[in-house]
């Protein structure tokens, strides 16, 4: 069964937030999910690296970067930790570096942009908390579903069996009908 965000919005569309920003995706998982776990940091990779050395089996780390493009929270070095942990994916409101090389990785990363440069002051990072960011909330235990189209936020788990059975194909007609 292949999750897309598509037929689970379709769905699900009455209980799901949908991340409104436009990442780019790295990583060889371009489709995952998984329960969130989060960090806030500000152009430090220290609280991004410290939350993915605990065992990530079955989760998705949410990182709320602030939208900073100037320095990347995540490398490929913090990446390999994340698979080594079982991390099913890493969304980063902020950047990543060193993309080619997170790019071999099976992992899934969402971030709005790449930067070679990275931090040198460490900054205190607060992990568990809510997180807000793209018209979602992003709290831990909540579910992330995440493919090339966009990031999903869901209070349970999701049945991807049953979105794609009920994802019935809309015809012309019916689509001029919705647009009178």
């Amino acid at each position: 069964m292949i999750m897309t965000t598509a037929d689970l919005y379709d769905h699900y569309h009455q209980t799901l937030h949908v991340c409104e920003l436009q990442f780019r995706s790295f990583g060889r998982r371009k489709r995952f999910f998984g329960q969130c776990a989060t960090v806030w940091t500000h152009e430090d990779h220290l609280p991004v690296l410290n939350a993915l050395k605990a065992d990530g089996t079955g989760k998705v780390l949410v990182v709320d970067g602030g939208g900073s493009l100037k320095v990347g929270v995540m490398g490929d070095r913090i990446a390999s930790v994340a698979v080594e942990n079982n991390w099913a994916g890493v969304i980063i409101h902020g950047a990543v570096r060193d993309t080619c090389a997170i790019d071999e990785l099976d992992l899934g990363v969402k971030a709005l942009g790449a930067t070679a440069r990275r931090g040198w002051d460490p900054v205190s990072g607060v992990g568990n908390g809510v997180v807000n960011f793209g018209g979602a909330l992003f709290s831990p235990g909540q579910w992330i579903y995440a493919d090339e189209d966009c990031v999903l936020v869901s209070p349970n788990e999701l049945d991807f069996e049953l979105a794609s059975q009920t994802a019935a194909p809309i015809s012309a007609l019916e689509v001029a009908a919705n647009y009178k």
